[in-house]
């Protein structure tokens, strides 16, 4: 058989979009899926922007949740000390293995969690560690929902006065491993 070129895309070699090394994704890679979405595929238009932004091709290995789907799944409740007022809470929500797991991301994958807040705070966590730490995807405090801002709209955590990693460290260094403003996760290979 003989291997078929593509038809060009339309994207010229100084298109600001384009790579530094002027390669095709082609060129680069072992497999690549051509979805056929169009080039120009940008499907958001700003006030005072010439051309749309947001490609929805980038998308292609993405999966969203909106706060209904979060509140469709099975919730758990976990009673932390929280550092803001060391007081003990009420913080509910699905596990992040169950959340993980409606993405296709089996429990006890051997990957890497990249938690990333609307601040752009992040850490990297193994999914062994969410398993361990049976962390959730926080919602609700105390029976409330969390809005955006402060904590919210999701937070994930753990519940740090039961686990020995974390109970015996001061209320304001036990929840660094725990993003508030989640709004991203990311899962890599380990």
């Amino acid at each position: 058989s003989q291997r078929r070129e593509p038809a060009p895309r339309g994207l010229g070699p100084d298109h600001p979009a384009r790579h530094p090394s002027k390669a095709n994704v082609l060129d680069l890679v072992d497999i690549a899926v051509d979805t056929k979405v169009p080039v120009g595929d940008a499907v958001v238009t700003l006030a005072g922007v010439t051309e749309r932004v947001g490609a929805v091709s980038t998308f292609a290995n993405a999966y969203a949740l909106d706060a209904a789907a979060l509140q469709r799944m099975p919730a758990v409740t976990i009673q932390p000390t929280l550092e803001y007022d060391s007081k003990p809470h009420t913080l509910k929500g699905p596990l992040l293995t169950t959340v993980l797991a409606a993405a296709g991301v089996a429990e006890g994958s051997p990957v890497q969690l990249v938690l990333r807040a609307v601040d752009g705070y992040n850490v990297t966590v193994s999914m062994a560690d969410v398993q361990a730490w049976r962390m959730i995807v926080a919602t609700h405090v105390d029976g409330q929902p969390m809005a955006l801002g402060g904590l919210g709209p999701q937070w994930a955590v753990y519940d740090a006065d039961k686990l020995p990693a974390f109970k015996d460290k001061p209320v304001k260094e036990r929840f660094g491993q725990c993003p508030w403003g989640l709004d991203h996760i990311e899962v890599k290979k380990a």
